[in-house]
């Protein structure tokens, strides 16, 4: 698809004024959260563990499924690699699609780091290549999205805005052929890609019905963003949402990942958060994603248990 071009400047100017046109339907008729996606009756949201955050177990993700299981979870969100691993251990992805449902689970998304947006002709074909494989990966298993990050265009800035949008929509047309939605997926520590503004971009200029963005506290903030921002999307435009929370230190030039914490035990501005998210109309799936150290040196259902728990906490306040 063929976009018109114009200056990065212009295509980051315009950016502030498209999120407006989320407002009045552009994403209507992105894909919706599958009625399989559960919830607690009456909540706007699906609770989902990132397998990342009993990541360091190192449990392997038959394992991790069973965890989300018994710790409550309606959902789980893997990552690709742990998919790739239980394949290269011999076990059958049929089997592993029907253990998921059968533990009541659904697989909402998951995460990869295919280069499917790099300026290098050949890196972008290769990246788009590895993107269909991970999202079959993600099919046969009944997944339903997966993350599209700014992944190999994180160091240098200057990205062109408009290049991205096309080259996003041929992720989606690649996704429209396997079943899975690649979500725009912000990093906060990406030179490009790190604030919503230029996300919804993307997104909204890639012309697909399903673009969509895949936002997460941690990396609104570590982006320098303003969180009361997510109140300009529509209800399409997010579909997952990584839930976490940050310490007051250190300052957000220092902080990285390993500092993530539960919901509601660090400064974050999660009430809000959550009420704006909620306001945007839709199931809103709300997966736990912390790469915190300490956590990763306790037993994964204790884990997984305390940190479904510090989400309803967190969704009872906001919504109450």
């Amino acid at each position: 698809m063929k976009l018109q071009q114009f200056s990065r400047r212009e295509a980051v100017v315009r950016a502030g004024v498209v999120l407006g046109a989320a407002l009045t339907g552009r994403f209507a008729h992105a894909a919706d959260t599958p009625e399989s996606s559960r919830g607690p009756i009456g909540s706007p949201f699906v609770f989902c563990l990132n397998t990342g955050t009993i990541r360091g177990q190192k449990l392997g993700l038959a394992k991790e499924a069973e965890v989300a299981a018994k710790a409550g979870f309606n959902a789980i969100e893997p990552w690709v690699s742990s998919i790739e691993e239980f394949v290269k251990g011999g076990g059958a992805l049929k089997d592993l699609k029907k253990q998921i449902s059968d533990l009541g689970l659904t697989v909402e998304s998951a995460i990869g780091f295919p280069q499917w947006i790099v300026d290098d002709d050949e890196k972008r074909a290769k990246g788009l290549e590895r993107a269909k494989f991970e999202m079959d990966l993600v099919a046969q298993i009944g997944g339903q999205r997966l993350a599209a990050p700014p992944a190999g265009a994180t160091d240098t800035p200057g990205l062109d805005l408009v290049k991205a949008a096309e080259r996003y929509r041929a992720l989606l047309d690649a996704g429209d052929q396997i079943g899975v939605v690649p979500q725009i997926e912000l990093w906060g520590f990406s030179k490009n890609l790190n604030r919503l503004g230029p996300c919804a971009f993307v997104a909204i200029e890639s012309g697909h019905p399903k673009g969509c963005v895949l936002a997460d506290v941690f990396h609104l903030y570590k982006g320098g963003c303003d969180f009361r921002s997510l109140r300009l999307l529509s209800g399409h435009a997010i579909q997952v949402f990584h839930i976490n929370d940050y310490p007051a230190e250190p300052p957000r030039d220092k902080i990285n990942d390993s500092f993530r914490v539960f919901p509601g035990d660090g400064v974050a501005p999660i009430t809000q958060v959550l009420r704006d998210l909620a306001s945007l109309g839709g199931k809103k799936v709300l997966s736990l994603e912390l790469f915190n150290r300490e956590y990763w040196k306790q037993d994964a259902l204790d884990v997984a248990k305390a940190g479904l728990d510090k989400m309803k906490t967190a969704v009872a306040k906001a919504m109450g």
